[in-house]
Order: C-alpha cells, then structure tokens, then sequence
C-alpha cells in the first residue's frame, strides 16, 4: 500500500499496523486495505497522480453520508422519545455537522494517514475540517461496504455517539449564548479577535466573547468563526457565572 508523501507514524505504527491497531482494539473490523486506503485518498492526489476521478474518497463519502444519516436517525428517534420531530432534526445537525466529524477525525488521527497532494498538505490539508470529515465519512463508507451496516453502527457508536449533549451543546452554542444574554440583559453580546498566529496557510485565531467589557469566554480556532463558536461554547458551559 502506498503511504502518504511525508515519513509518519501513527501511534508509533506503519500505515497498516495503524489500521490494524484500529482493528482489533475497536473491534471494527475492514478486511481489505484497498477499500481503506481508496477512503484516505483526497481529490487533491487522485489530480496530482493522474488518476481517475472515481479513485478519491468522494464516492465514499457520498456512501458514508447517507449510512451516517440512517443511523444518527434511528439512534436519535429510539434514544430521545419525547422529543418533537424539529429538535431530532436540530440534534442530528450537530452531530453530523464538519466541526463535529471533523473532531472525531482527529481523534482517529485520520490527518496522519491521508493521502493528499504536495500542495495540499504543505498548506495544513492533514488538519482541515471539511478535508477530515469528508474522510471520516469515507471511512464510514467503507466500513458499510466491507462489513455491513452492523459494524458500521459499531464504529458511528465508538467514535460519535460519545458526549451527544456536548456535542448539540458545542453546534448551539452562539444561538443559545445570544438567546441567553438577551433574557436577562441589554448589554451587547460581541466577539473581540485578540490575537492571530501562524503563517497565512496555518493561522490560529484567537477570541473572546464578550458582554459589554465582561469577558465571558475565550476561544481558540484555524478560522475566526470557529474560535467564536469555541468562545461561546467556553461561555455557555459557565452560563451560572454569566447570570450573576
């Protein structure tokens, strides 16, 4: 199996002992690397190499989002049985939404095995949301294919359905912050950019929520609009102390 551009380990492992690891630890199992490798290989490489469209992980992806949808359905409607059908819609949002794949992505340490372009990965590609959860997509996609749809509910359970309230918490937390604020003040809610590191390819942005001149959270993100939704998440998670 061909391996990414640049020398890494994963976990101190080689490409497949990674996947093994995956394998046997999780109890997910995917019996051919081919289907696996196809779920890491981004766009940007299949162009560099001259292959054909149909090699880079969209068509996983495209397959992933759909059996990912089915089961963050089913798992919502049987778990939350009092809930309108709006605010299932509104959960399933969350979790299903980049920021959120994207960090299970990286729990998986999926960055460290794409296959990506020079280019792509000289510009931070191995850590960009909507690249990370495109492959987590894929990668449920190929689970489906080479097991069934048993091991890929398995592998959503292990790597997703983990801390849903924080997760709805996380997607929410602008909207519920600016709700909250204006129930109980008149002061402005705003968002104050304090610092901005890293080169023009690999920023980090640095932000505050503020209520008036009370700083009331600080986040921290690759764009300004996530490190506000950080902000607000920091914030909302301490709501008591902003009621005072």
């Amino acid at each position: 199996m061909k391996k990414p551009g640049r020398a890494f380990s994963f976990y101190g492992e080689d490409y497949e002992s990674g996947i093994e690891r995956i394998r046997e630890e999780d109890r997910i199992y995917i019996q051919g690397f081919a289907v696996v490798e196809k779920a890491m290989l981004h766009s940007s490489y299949a162009n560099e190499k001259h292959l054909p469209k149909y090699e880079c992980n969209e068509r996983l992806e495209f397959l992933g989002d759909a059996v990912l949808e089915l089961i963050m359905s089913d798992y919502l409607f049987k778990t939350y049985k009092d809930e309108p059908e709006g605010k299932l819609t509104k959960m399933r949002a969350s979790l299903v939404c980049e920021p959120t794949l994207a960090f299970c992505a990286k729990d998986l340490a999926l960055g460290d095995y794409l296959l990506l372009s020079k280019g792509e990965d000289l510009t931070g590609g191995r850590e960009r949301d909507s690249i990370l959860s495109d492959a987590f997509e894929a990668v449920i996609g190929a689970v489906y294919l080479d097991q069934g749809f048993d091991e890929a509910r398995k592998f959503v359970e292990t790597y997703l359905l983990q801390d849903v309230d924080e997760k709805v918490l996380f997607y929410d937390a602008k909207t519920s912050l600016q709700e909250l604020v204006q129930s109980f003040s008149k002061q402005p809610l705003t968002y104050e950019l304090i610092k901005e590191e890293g080169p023009d390819h690999q920023k980090t942005f640095t932000v505050e929520a503020r209520l008036g001149e009370k700083v009331i959270g600080t986040g921290t993100g690759r764009s300004k609009k996530s490190a506000e939704q950080t902000a607000a998440y920091e914030a909302m998670k301490h709501k008591d102390g902003i009621l005072r």
